[in-house]
C-alpha cells in the first residue's frame, strides 16, 4: 500500500510539469512590465503635457492681448469725443466770428469821426478778440494764410490770378478765414491763389552761317 500511495502522489506532479510543458510549447507567455518599458510611455505623457501647457499659454498671452487692444482703443475713442465735443457747437459760433470781422472791416478807424462811432468799433472788436480767446482756450484755432503757400489740407481756392511778384501757389488774398480744431478741419480758408506767371520767350539768336 505504501507503493501504491507514492505512485498516486506522483501523479499530480508529473500533470502539473506536464501542462506547464504544454503552455512553454505552445508559446503563451504573461508579459510582465519592467521600468524599461514604462519609461518610453512616461516620456510620451510629459511630452503631450508640456504641448497642451503652451498651447493653453499662447491662447492666454493671446486672449490677454486683445482684451488689452479693445481696452486701448475704447479709451482713444473716448479721448476722442471728449476731444472734439464742441466741434459741432464750434462750427455754429463761426459765422458768429465772421460777422464781427466784417463788421469791423465795414468801418475803419480812421473812417470814424465821432467818439460814440469809435466806441462801438472798440466794443465789437472787444467782443471779437473775447470770442478767439474762448475759441483757443477750446483748441480752436482761426486760419489766416495770406502770404502762405497754398495747402488743399487747410484752403479751398476760389479763384485764381497772375500776381506781379508773387510766385505761383501763394495766396493773394483771403476771402474768409478758415478754423481748426485741435488737428481737425473745422471750415477751410476760402482763398485767392496767385496763378504761375509764364516765363518770356527766349529770343532767338540769328543765324549767321552762309548757305
Amino acid at each position: 500500500m505504501n507503493d501504491t500511495g507514492k505512485e498516486r502522489e506522483t501523479v499530480p506532479h508529473r500533470e502539473e510539469d506536464a501542462a506547464e510543458n504544454n503552455n512553454v510549447e505552445d508559446g503563451i507567455e504573461i508579459p510582465i512590465p519592467t521600468e524599461a518599458a514604462a519609461e518610453p510611455a512616461a516620456e510620451t505623457s510629459v511630452a503631450a503635457l508640456k504641448a497642451d501647457l503652451a498651447e493653453q499659454k499662447d491662447q492666454l498671452l493671446r486672449a490677454l492681448a486683445e482684451t488689452e487692444n479693445v481696452r486701448r482703443r475704447a479709451q482713444r475713442e473716448r479721448e476722442e469725443a471728449l476731444k472734439y465735443a464742441v466741434a459741432a457747437f464750434a462750427k455754429e459760433l463761426l459765422s458768429v466770428a465772421d460777422n464781427l470781422r466784417r463788421a469791423l472791416d465795414s468801418l475803419p478807424d480812421s473812417e470814424a469821426k465821432d467818439e460814440r462811432t469809435r466806441g462801438l468799433l472798440a466794443g465789437v472788436a472787444a467782443t471779437e478778440r473775447e470770442l478767439l480767446s474762448v475759441f483757443e482756450q477750446h483748441g480752436i484755432r482761426r486760419i489766416d494764410p495770406d502770404g502762405e503757400r497754398f495747402d488743399h489740407n487747410l484752403h479751398q481756392a476760389i479763384f485764381e490770378a497772375e500776381r506781379a511778384g508773387k510766385p505761383g501757389g501763394v495766396i493773394i488774398e483771403v476771402l474768409q478765414p478758415g478754423y481748426v480744431l485741435h488737428d481737425r478741419l473745422l471750415r477751410p480758408a476760402m482763398v485767392g491763389v496767385a496763378k504761375e506767371t509764364p516765363k518770356p520767350a527766349e529770343p532767338v539768336e540769328p543765324d549767321d552761317t552762309v548757305a
